[in-house]
């Protein structure tokens, strides 16, 4: 009985079409919809982005809402910590582009030169973020998180305004420029106790925001 069911099998292969007598395994995973083509790696960064030497350097990322169906674009400046909240139209590439590109916008060239993101595929469409802004875009190496560490950080005290399992798209941009502001006039024990926008800012008086500050909550 063995024998004949071998036999049988064998004349059912050669009676298969020969366009079919090789089938092609379809690799899984490996779309190319999606993926971010031609990476610059942080490798590449020059010493002043590594070394937070000047400002004008940001590192970036998301911040995911409920179900992981709305999000807001951050941004930190690397020597400053100075905080961007951009409201993303969904999460795809596309909304990210645009998000980022809003708030960039404000922001004068020589202070918005280059971003280091990780790999999420909202930055998919990063060369059109640079040729709308100028922004040099590089990517984070895969399983190092250390490489982005200040927006790693930054992200957890924007956490405090947007806790997790929030709708995000409910917030206007509006709404996440007040809570950037927030984040941006408080004092950093980092940066000696100065605020972000004191360094960011170069006519930003810290005395005077400060005395208006405590005579509104008095």
């Amino acid at each position: 009985m063995a024998m004949l069911r071998h036999k049988l099998r064998t004349e059912a292969i050669t009676l298969l079409p020969p366009g079919h007598s090789k089938r092609r395994t379809r690799a899984r995973g490996h779309s190319l919809r999606g993926q971010i083509l031609n990476m610059v790696s942080t490798s590449q960064r020059p010493v002043e982005i590594e070394e937070c030497l000047v400002p004008g350097h940001w590192d970036g990322g998301t911040i995911k809402g409920k179900y992981n169906h709305s999000a807001v674009g951050t941004l930190v400046e690397r020597s400053t910590l100075y905080t961007l909240l951009a409201k993303m139209n969904g999460v795809s590439a596309k909304a990210a582009v645009e998000g980022f590109t809003r708030v960039l916008d404000r922001v004068e060239a020589q202070k918005k030169l280059s971003i280091t993101y990780d790999r999420g595929r909202e930055m998919a469409q990063y060369q059109t973020l640079t040729a709308k802004t100028g922004v040099k875009v590089y990517f984070a190496d895969p399983h190092a998180p250390w490489q982005r560490s200040i927006n790693k950080q930054n992200n957890e005290l924007i956490r405090q305004y947007l806790p997790e399992g929030q709708d995000l798209s409910t917030y206007s941009q509006e709404d996440l420029d007040k809570i950037a502001w927030l984040l941006n006039s408080r004092p950093r024990k980092s940066l000696g106790w100065d605020c972000p926008a004191e360094l960011f800012i170069p006519d930003f008086d810290f005395v005077k925001y400060y005395s208006q500050f405590f005579t509104l909550r008095s």
